[in-house]
């Protein structure tokens, strides 16, 4: 019998080392509609319960920060009824979940180029930040209109301008003056990458930030994603061996 996610969370509590920050490319909403002959939209619809269940199984099991990839810069090549239904999806989102989010102690902050969203997607990105503020429990990321290459390129732009203004000694550009450029600077880089529908790829997201991270893959289409599959992937991580380059500790 597959254990129930009360005894997964039991044993992650026990085995304790829970990951820090969680990263998760939410992947196959579009094979779950096409399954079964719906349009695509609906595959992002459905897939708003396993954003919830993620959600509220980060705040049970003790993480701190869960980075979501939404919407890519490529994802603009997609039909512009497709992108009108996301942008649709983010404005619903905001009104049917802001004030649960608020609830569990989430703050809400979206990531990426902005300034390409919808005016009206843009408003529904501000209320939930705005709304969500006062949230300590957990750091929600949602990376929207998001690349990973374009958050390096606008880090090392940064970086340039700040040379040349006089601000910063090119002696003292290093990985940490890039990484405190990038959208995720405030926090950690995470210990688990998941990755659904069980594609073995990055997609251009977090390219910097998971050089160390533990990758979970999982054959799983997000919309079917619950919190079992989320404590699954927890107690593979809690289960890894992490040298981050160094040999390991002698017994």
């Amino acid at each position: 019998m597959t254990p129930s996610a009360e005894q997964l969370l039991g044993t992650i509590r026990v085995q304790g080392g829970v990951p820090v920050h969680i990263a998760v490319i939410m992947d196959g909403n579009g094979r779950w509609a096409a399954r079964r002959d719906l349009p695509r939209s609906a595959g992002h619809q459905a897939g708003m319960s396993a954003v919830r269940e993620c959600i509220e199984g980060c705040v049970e099991a003790g993480v701190e920060v869960l980075t979501l990839f939404a919407f890519s810069q490529e994802n603009w090549q997609r039909p512009p009824e497709e992108i009108e239904a996301l942008m649709t999806l983010l404005q619903e989102y905001v009104v049917s979940e802001a004030a649960e989010l608020k609830g569990r102690g989430a703050r809400v902050r979206m990531l990426g180029e902005l300034d390409r969203l919808t005016p009206a997607a843009r408003a529904a990105v501000e209320t939930i930040e705005s709304e969500t503020a006062g949230g300590t429990a957990l750091a929600l990321n949602i990376c929207l209109s998001y690349g990973s290459r374009a958050e390096i390129t606008r880090a090392a732009r940064l970086l340039a301008e700040d040379v040349r203004a006089g601000r910063l000694d090119p002696e003292r550009v290093d990985e940490s003056a890039l990484a405190s450029r990038l959208y995720t600077a405030a926090w950690p880089d995470p210990d688990l990458l998941i990755r659904t529908s069980g594609e073995h790829r990055l997609s251009n997201f977090l390219l910097w930030q998971v050089a160390y991270a533990e990758f979970h893959v999982t054959p799983v289409l997000w919309p079917d994603f619950t919190r079992v599959h989320l404590f699954e992937a927890i107690l593979d991580f809690q289960r890894r061996d992490r040298r981050f380059g160094r040999v390991p500790a002698r017994p």
